[in-house]
């Protein structure tokens, strides 16, 4: 699609700086919720299959390089979206996971887990979310599942946070019904919270009013966890000063 925003009625404007949308159009700014600071657990059930895949065959999929390819995976769209998500994944917190395996004691990674297990169902193509066309015999449309993927990439282009659940809550099969964007997500050490969330909801917002017509009401950011990595551990024991010369 036009990687110019719609001029719809149906949503606010947003400027490529990040302001707040314009007063005709005001977006409710839900408060953040910051709860208890914990490690991330992985959801209580086994990865959804995706078209008769698991996340495991798409993430040793991913490991191959995509080699030998798989007629079965390249032609599956929620394998596909579930493949893209694992590698924005990796891109993300690889140089985290290397610097923590490289510490001793081995660092609980369970975070990761919940991340992989939101991905294996958030892939899946959902509903249909309606796009308007100018011929009235067209119906176009948009599935949840690839909203959601724009989602991630949003928080994807933000330093510091990884996008771990993702709902849209509301009817999104009707046109112009209001939608909130709900997330959970977990910061990096260091990085400050509401800073951090405020980017992120106007990446998120950005996006969606880029490639979609849906209204959004509000997107409600809940921080679930905090990712410490092994150098900012050291640096909570031995600050600055008391390095040894």
């Amino acid at each position: 699609m036009s990687d110019t925003p719609y001029d719809s009625p149906h949503v606010p404007r947003i400027d490529s700086t990040g302001d707040d949308p314009t007063d005709d159009h005001p977006i409710r700014e839900a408060p953040i919720r910051e709860a208890p600071i914990r490690t991330a657990k992985a959801l209580g059930f086994e990865p959804d299959e995706l078209d008769g895949h698991t996340i495991e065959e798409l993430s040793d999929y991913l490991d191959r390089d995509g080699q030998p390819v798989d007629p079965a995976i390249e032609s599956s769209p929620d394998a596909l979206l579930a493949l893209a998500a694992l590698r924005r994944l990796r891109d993300l917190s690889g140089s985290l996971i290397e610097a923590d395996a490289r510490a001793e004691p081995p660092r609980d990674d369970s975070w990761i887990s919940g991340i992989l297990a939101n991905i294996s169902i958030e892939a899946r193509a959902g509903r249909d979310i309606p796009i308007s066309h100018t011929s009235p015999t067209a119906r176009l449309s948009i599935t949840e599942g690839a909203v959601r993927g724009l989602i991630r990439a949003a928080g994807d282009s933000v330093e510091g946070v990884l996008v771990g659940r993702c709902r849209l809550e509301g009817d999104v099969t009707i046109a112009d019904t209001p939608i909130a964007v709900t997330l959970e997500v977990a910061v990096l050490w260091g990085e400050q919270i509401p800073e951090t969330t405020a980017r992120l909801r106007s990446a998120v917002y950005s996006q969606l009013l880029r490639h979609t017509e849906l209204r959004i009401a509000s997107i409600d950011i809940t921080v679930t966890d905090v990712q410490f990595s092994r150098a900012a551990d050291d640096a909570l024991v031995v600050g600055p000063d008391e390095e040894s010369e």
